[in-house]
């Protein structure tokens, strides 16, 4: 099989993106498994040398989602000596049926820009690179083992998400356009990784003055009937 050339992309620059979806409750991630290595790593990629760093991200996630137009948000460099891994990459490409030598380039050391995105998991349409069995839904509170520094790298973005989450869910589309209170209390909850008390939340949150109340969300009993909220 034909490996990627060096001359196609920039050497040294990677991307990995932590990609957030929220179901059943569930604060969860996007994670790849390796063909033929048990391996769990976060969807990433290198950068064209015909193409901008957030278009090299742009398409890593088009290509694993389908979608297009997301909201991405460049939150942390990484470049310890000791996220290289020559003898983990190699064996990923042979397990691909890639033989490389000891001087392919992907086998040297990278520094990774990371990315995060909040998208609708009910508008996604998983499809796995070239190098990987799966692609799915992990949550944030079980995920499996991860290669090189990516546990880092995932605790980095929930660390950044959780710290401007008010203003960075308005950006984000972990939920539908129009919304209960009690589902957006699910999500800042499950993102918090804690319970919120009811009355508190609300008061907080309408007191931002970034949500637009709608009409009722009407389930059979008009008189307990909650309101649709949607962000300004």
């Amino acid at each position: 099989m034909t490996v990627p050339d060096i001359s196609d992309y920039l050497p040294h620059i990677a991307f990995d993106s932590v990609i957030f979806g929220f179901s059943k409750g569930q604060l969860k991630i996007l994670l790849m498994e390796y063909h033929a290595t048990g391996w769990y790593a976060l969807p990433g990629g290198f950068v064209g040398v015909k193409e901008g760093l957030n278009q090299a991200v742009e398409r890593g996630l088009k290509e694993r989602t389908g979608l297009e137009n997301i909201y991405l948000e460049q939150f942390y460099t990484f470049g310890d000596f000791n996220r290289h891994g020559a003898e983990v990459m190699k064996r990923i490409l042979e397990a691909n049926g890639y033989a490389v030598n000891e001087s392919y380039w992907l086998l040297d050391r990278f520094i990774s820009v990371a990315y995060y995105a909040l998208i609708d998991v009910e508008k996604v349409t998983l499809q796995p690179d070239s190098l990987s069995d799966s692609i799915g839904w992990y949550p944030i509170d079980a995920l499996p083992q991860l290669i090189f520094d990516h546990q880092q790298i995932v605790t980095k973005a929930l660390d950044t998400l959780r710290y401007h989450l008010d203003r960075k869910l308005i950006g984000g589309k972990l939920l539908p356009e129009k919304f209960t209170m009690n589902d957006l209390q699910r999500v800042y909850e499950a993102i918090l990784g804690e319970k919120l008390r009811r009355t508190s939340f609300q008061r907080k949150l309408l007191g931002l003055d970034i949500l637009k109340r709608h009409e009722k969300h009407f389930t059979g009993k008009s008189h307990k009937a909650p309101y649709l909220y949607s962000f300004k």
